[in-house]
């Protein structure tokens, strides 16, 4: 692991490092939050996946998520959204919603992405073993979250591995990729054309398939031009409602899907998570 920069910031140290990773075959870039402690302390951990088109910087720079995070003692984790470098394939039309910046948080079996786009064992795996072995990490008090498709990401990851995560919520997640056109186009090209393997990264389906965590937070903007054509949140409350699952999804007035919209909420996200890093 390399450090690639270091900068103090309210209370804590705000880095940002690379690794070579044995998931995807290259280079990855992460950003961590490490608020003041005491030597020897361990602290709970947030994940943040990041939507389409984003690095980790995205929230690192607009996500105001430090002062929280100094005042609740948590670590901040914020990893790309998909591996890079030379040799990494990309959508052949240069398309924003899918490849480069666009992992989707799968392990791909199509070609040519199988060999690089494992985002689902680098994020479940890697990473973590990497936070707890480098940093005063609690890695039994663990949370994770997103935004858009790292919202996706968050959802599906906790649902696979319930007792892994302490907590897990998201801000405008694309809820059920089996029923939008971002779903549709990445997971036929990362997973292949048979939509039953496509259910293990749908939250709708897993929830509907059995998977459960104990709650999930989510806020949605009403003014998200995503909303109606990708986002569905409706989705998600009805197989909530049918199975039992307790969700809380706040409609936010008048909010966009940009990083305004996340921010405001984002200390409301982090105070949850740190409650339920307690149990």
């Amino acid at each position: 692991m390399e450090r690639k920069s270091s900068n103090r910031s309210h209370d804590g140290t705000q880095g940002v490092y690379t690794h070579s990773s044995t998931a995807t075959g290259t280079e990855m870039e992460f950003s961590v939050f490490l608020p003041d402690h005491e030597d020897g302390e361990k602290l709970p951990v947030v994940f943040y996946l990041s939507g389409l088109t984003c690095t980790q910087a995205n929230v690192t720079e607009k996500g105001e998520f430090r002062a929280a995070c100094a005042e609740l003692g948590l670590i901040f984790v914020a990893p790309d959204t998909s591996p890079r470098g030379e040799g990494v394939p990309d959508d052949a039309d240069g398309a924003y919603d899918f490849g480069l910046g666009a992992g989707f948080y799968v392990n791909a079996t199509e070609e040519p992405f199988a060999k690089t786009y494992q985002m689902r064992e680098y994020i479940e795996t890697e990473l973590p073993a990497l936070i707890g072995a480098e940093f005063p990490a609690d890695m039994t008090r663990v949370g994770i979250m997103g935004h858009s498709m790292g919202g996706h990401g968050a959802l599906t990851i906790a649902l696979r591995n319930p007792s892994a995560y302490k907590s897990v919520s998201a801000f405008a997640p694309i809820v059920s990729p089996l029923n939008c056109p971002w779903g549709e186009k990445a997971l036929t090209g990362y997973i292949g054309a048979d939509k039953a393997k496509w259910r293990d990264y749908d939250a709708c389906a897993l929830i509907e398939d059995g998977a459960r965590v104990p709650e999930i937070l989510v806020d949605q903007g009403t003014a998200d031009n995503f909303l109606e054509g990708q986002l569905k949140p409706e989705l998600l409350t009805q197989i909530c409602e049918k199975t039992g699952q307790p969700l809380t999804l706040r409609m936010q007035e008048g909010y966009d899907h940009s990083y305004y919209f996340i921010s405001t909420f984002m200390r409301d996200h982090l105070e949850w998570h740190a409650i339920r890093m307690k149990s």
